[in-house]
């Protein structure tokens, strides 16, 4: 079951990187009148789905949970929704790359923290990590 966790973890990366550097082909599969981010969004929910599923078939859980659980987990969450909040889906879901016009942000938590939606999911990981025997 190990070989399998570890392609549903690691599936959407090679998706991400195609997307990236390929997306004109990404937005003629999404065919004419698609909107290539929400498209990307919905497969992208998909494959958090998946790697939920593949983690969790290899984990095991401990309860309670240490108390960094707490902060780190809703720091991560805070910084993730904030993000999504000033980028919006279209920020989100490599828009930019889509040939939309997304607006430069300067608002907390950027300019404050680089790169806070990776921040804010690696520091959701450490919590989820640590919470586990």
């Amino acid at each position: 079951m190990g070989i399998v966790a570890a392609i549903g973890v690691l599936l959407p990366f090679p998706f991400y990187y195609w997307l990236w550097t390929s997306p004109q082909a990404w937005v003629n599969l999404c065919g004419k009148g698609q909107d290539p981010s929400k498209v990307m969004a919905y497969v992208s929910h998909f494959l958090k789905l998946l790697q939920f599923i593949s983690l969790y078939s290899v984990s095991s859980l401990s309860w309670p949970p240490p108390l960094y659980f707490y902060p780190l987990f809703l720091f991560g969450q805070f910084l993730n929704f904030r993000v999504y909040q000033l980028l919006g889906e279209s920020g989100i879901y490599y828009g930019v790359r889509f040939g939309k016009n997304i607006p430069w942000v300067k608002e907390f938590p950027f300019g404050f923290i680089k790169d806070p939606q990776y921040v804010g999911s690696i520091t959701q990981l450490l919590a989820r990590s640590h919470s586990h025997n």
